[in-house]
């Protein structure tokens, strides 16, 4: 299911684009979504803060504040991983929407065909993220684990722990180093290494509190003391393109 989420304080345009994403969503069968429309920024974030997530955010630019550069910042640091795509009438912020690691910028009007190229590329992007996987050798048997549902990775002994979403996989014993061992994972954006025995998906990071990672699920993780400053570095510049104070 592809939930897309449209956010445009005026009301023409709110339901043009509306409009045009359920046609996109109609003329591919095989894509399964619904689009929800939002007039201003605050609604927006207070469904996510309410625990609504979606997979596209379409946002307009210029609103009553929130705008749409303030509305990506806010979705980045509650750890919104969605795909963002602007639209606006002025050139003037195409640089802002970098920060929010924006997937594209379009200017309006926008034609249907453009839009539905984008949405496109989009979709596969998420398409293949979702499909991302390790296999991972437990006491039971080789098991796939889809690096979305990771929220981090711990050497606990001599195993792994992936603590997921919605379980924890315990690896067999192993025989490398754990460096070694979290390289497919380091490979992707979305993983960084905190000390010698953490690595985490900054996409379910919400925030980092002192010596704590604030995940995005409502469990915090204490963090190795000496890499704490580094890690929210880091995480900083994963979500939000600055450093963190």
């Amino acid at each position: 299911m592809l939930k897309i989420a449209v956010c445009d304080d005026e009301a023409r345009d709110r339901e043009k684009i509306t409009a045009s994403l359920e046609a996109y969503i109609k003329d591919r069968p095989k894509l399964q979504g619904r689009v929800q429309a939002f007039e201003s920024g605050h609604e927006l974030l207070k469904a996510v803060n309410a625990g609504d997530r979606f997979d596209l955010y379409i946002l307009d630019v210029i609103m009553p504040e929130p705008g749409g550069i303030q509305t990506g910042l806010k979705l980045r640091s509650l750890g919104e991983g969605g795909e963002i795509i602007y639209l606006t009438s002025s050139k003037e912020y195409a640089a802002d929407s970098y920060n929010v690691r924006a997937f594209y910028y379009l200017l309006k009007p926008v034609k249907e065909e453009r839009l539905f190229a984008v949405l496109d590329a989009a979709t596969q992007k998420l398409k293949r993220r979702r499909s991302s996987a390790i296999l991972v050798s437990t006491p039971g048997g080789q098991q796939r684990v889809l690096l979305e549902r990771i929220l981090y990775v711990e050497r606990v002994g001599r195993s792994m722990r992936y603590v997921c979403v919605d379980d924890t996989v315990d690896s067999q014993s192993i025989r490398v180093s754990f460096r070694e061992m979290v390289a497919p994972l380091l490979a992707d954006s979305r993983f960084c290494l905190c000390g010698a025995s953490f690595v985490f998906n900054l996409e379910h990071v919400a925030g980092v509190n002192g010596q704590n990672a604030l995940l995005d699920n409502g469990v915090t993780v204490p963090l190795p003391r000496t890499a704490a400053t580094g890690f929210k570095l880091a995480w900083g510049q994963y979500w939000l393109g600055e450093e963190e104070e």
